[in-house]
């Protein structure tokens, strides 16, 4: 899937209903079979908003190493 808004949109409703389903106290297997889900959604979700998601910044100068918008460069 190239849409990394639906797999963070999706991954982010998927917590909120687990989190719902501990409070109102659903079947502990179901509860259980949604945790032991939990980390390859994480892990989907992570690697479709690094292979497809944009990045807006600025791109790095070539000498630096890393780089932080927010700061002033001394140079």
């Amino acid at each position: 899937m190239k849409n990394y808004q639906f797999s963070t949109a999706f991954v982010t409703l998927y917590l909120i209903v687990y989190t719902m389903m501990l409070r109102l106290e659903v079947s502990l297997n179901v509860s259980l079979f949604m945790f032991s889900i939990s980390p390859l959604l994480v892990i989907w979700m992570a690697y479709t908003i690094l292979k497809y998601g944009r990045y807006n910044g600025r791109e790095l100068n070539e000498n630096e190493e890393y780089g932080y918008q927010d700061k002033a460069t001394n140079s």
